[in-house]
């Protein structure tokens, strides 16, 4: 890759961090798309998309919890059956084009009802059972494994569209939610293939830097639409690549 490239890839992945940090997200489906586009091999690809997801993550989950939108009550149920369940979609390897066709359609759906969704606020909370918290962490888990994304694109949408949660609650839940499911991804890519590209070195910092910025006004700066229509733009990404890439 020459220097013009390098610098391109650069910036577009500095620019998605910030479009899904401000959502609470980590960004994989921009970065697998991007890194796709300037022809990386999927050696590179995976491994580096989950690093990329658990910088900016773990950025926008420490700015949305500083800022006082994390619910612990709503993480966990998700979290306790979607990290096992990821680290096992992770090592299966099923014809899985009519599943990705689905929730790329699927996705999209979100992103248009959500667009004419006003935003939630606290009073209109409506807090999900156990069973069904544990179910759809499952759930999730399983289908993030099996695509290589850290989950935020999916519980994001369930979150708001149900009334579980508010924008920057959903945006706060998402963030910590990507960050365990990519670290347990990469778990199980270390023990399979046990190498880190350097290329992930190159551009992690770009990553970080879009993810500070990004997660910060999205946690303190911006209203409540204007990030609920950050999300539908995310969603929209993310079904794209679903479906086309």
């Amino acid at each position: 890759m020459n220097p013009s490239e390098l610098t391109l890839l650069v910036t577009l992945i500095a620019a998605i961090a910030v479009l899904y940090s401000c959502v609470g997200h980590g960004g994989a489906s921009g970065y697998i798309a991007i890194m796709m586009f300037f022809g990386l091999i999927p050696a590179v690809i995976k491994p580096t998309a989950l690093i990329l997801n658990i910088l900016v993550s773990s950025i926008a989950a420490f700015q949305f919890y500083k800022a006082g939108y994390f619910r612990w009550s709503l993480f966990w149920p998700f979290a306790c059956t979607s990290i096992p369940f990821a680290y096992i979609g992770g090592h299966l390897t099923l014809p899985i084009e009519i599943y990705r066709i689905a929730i790329g359609i699927t996705l999209l759906l979100f992103a248009m009802r959500l667009l004419i969704r006003a935003p939630l606020h606290k009073n209109e909370f409506r807090h999900p059972s156990t069973v069904v918290s544990l179910s759809m962490g499952a759930t999730l888990g399983l289908i993030s494994g099996l695509i290589g994304v850290g989950g935020g694109i999916f519980l994001s949408p369930l979150l708001i569209l149900m009334g579980w949660a508010g924008i920057k609650e959903t945006a706060a839940v998402a963030a910590v939610f990507v960050l365990v499911n990519s670290a347990s991804g990469l778990l199980g890519h270390m023990n399979a293939a046990q190498n880190i590209p350097p290329m992930a070195l190159v551009i992690a910092a770009a990553a970080v830097c879009g993810g500070i910025t990004g997660s910060y006004f999205g946690s303190r700066r911006l209203p409540l639409l204007t990030v609920q229509r950050a999300l539908s733009m995310v969603l929209c990404i993310a079904g794209y690549k679903l479906i086309f890439v």
